[in-house]
């Protein structure tokens, strides 16, 4: 998971889930078009919750070519063998994340509106860097304000791709994208879109593709 010329969708599950039902949604999702990366992040369920859920949705993702990241349990991902993790600045630190799940493994790592605490977290190794909140979502109340700005000067100062992630929908991503974002994080756009997941990565997708053209 790389960073190019092109900006890509990054999907995120919801944050609860029972994993048999929703194969069949994430199955759709992926078949609606491309699709850089798949996040599962649970909260408030236990080990083994999230065990079931990563041996019934990792195979799914790799079938489609799609990386299947663990959020905030780095330890899970490198026990099932997991493509990486994401962690949170109050989750497990990024040298941690790193010693166990190895040096060829993704990590991510939020880092809020801070170009201080991404510079941190690229200089430490990590695979990426994520921003925001760009705008209001209901799924994480946001704390910390990212702006395009931070998106701009960040992509001319270094090659460490960044994910935008924040109330970000395929009718408002234009000037993110514009500024250089290399991902852009989606959650409820795509798994509550009215023409259901395959649907919402189609639009997303269109709409990247237009602010890139544009």
């Amino acid at each position: 998971m790389t960073g190019d010329e092109r900006c890509r969708l990054y999907l995120i599950t919801p944050a609860v889930l029972e994993p048999v039902a929703f194969a069949d949604r994430l199955q759709a999702a992926l078949d609606g078009g491309d699709v850089a990366c798949l996040q599962l992040r649970l909260k408030d369920v236990d080990d083994d919750a999230f065990r079931r859920a990563i041996e019934r949705l990792m195979p799914i993702a790799h079938a489609h070519d799609v990386p299947f990241l663990v959020n905030d349990r780095p330890d899970l991902a490198a026990e099932f063998g997991c493509d990486g993790a994401h962690v949170g600045q109050q989750d497990t630190p990024y040298a941690e994340a790193r010693r166990l799940l190895g040096p060829d493994a993704i990590v991510g790592v939020t880092c809020h509106d801070s170009r201080h605490l991404a510079m941190e977290a690229a200089d430490a190794g990590a695979d990426y860097v994520a921003f925001g909140a760009f705008f209001h979502t209901e799924t994480k109340p946001p704390r910390f304000w990212a702006t395009t700005e931070l998106i701009e000067a960040w992509s001319q100062v270094t090659t460490v791709p960044c994910v935008a992630i924040g109330g970000i929908k395929p009718d408002n991503l234009g000037p993110i994208v514009q500024a250089g974002a290399d991902f852009i994080c989606v959650v409820t756009g795509v798994w509550d879109h009215p023409d259901g997941p395959g649907g919402g990565v189609a639009a997303y997708n269109r709409a990247i593709a237009a602010a890139l053209a544009g």
